[in-house]
């Protein structure tokens, strides 16, 4: 980072794959609500949400300095829709492939999270976020309990995944004070 650069927020390390269990009292979302089959339009309806915060008049401001903006947050959320739509797809694929491991925090310092354009991340949020909705709507039956691995050992099914990453989407609306009403 240069001395133009913000700070960097703490790293993440936290391991969150107990929200596939139980509610997330910080935002509030349920997994139970959001099974396998529901994951592609509880994806829809966060791309508009998205686009939204990407509108507002706030987008670059960082509430404290070691925390994302609004702008930040979106484009990790289009980097989640592109990460998971690329781990659906192995798991779909492959038989019980072990995913490459992910930093994202080093990814927001690299892709400059902070220097985006918030019309040009719309559109990406948009389409990522359609892409991977498309893929979920398209998975076959049978296919829901294909499993996959993160190299940390945490196994998931195609439907946990997806059940995981919308409980993504929808706790970094809650960091920036929007919601998003699922189907």
């Amino acid at each position: 980072m240069t001395a133009d650069d913000p700070i960097a927020p703490p790293a993440d390390d936290k391991d969150w794959t107990w929200t596939l269990d139980r509610p997330c009292p910080e935002c509030g979302f349920d997994p139970s609500a959001v099974p396998g089959p529901a994951v592609a339009e509880a994806i829809r309806a966060s791309v508009p949400a998205w686009q939204a915060v990407l509108g507002r008049a706030d987008v670059r401001h960082r509430p404290a300095p070691d925390v994302w903006s609004p702008l930040e947050y979106a484009a990790h959320v289009r980097d989640v829709y592109v990460l998971f739509a690329e781990r659906a797809a192995l798991m779909l694929t492959q038989d019980d492939p072990i995913f490459d491991n992910w930093d994202q925090d080093a990814t927001a310092l690299a892709a400059r999270y902070w220097e985006a354009d918030p019309v040009v991340l719309s559109g990406q949020v948009a389409a990522a976020g359609v892409r991977l909705a498309d893929l979920y709507a398209a998975v076959p039956e049978e296919h829901w309990h294909r499993a996959g691995r993160r190299s940390n050992g945490s196994t998931f099914t195609v439907a946990t995944l997806g059940t995981y990453c919308v409980h993504d989407v929808v706790h970094h609306l809650h960091d920036v004070g929007a919601r998003v009403q699922l189907p």
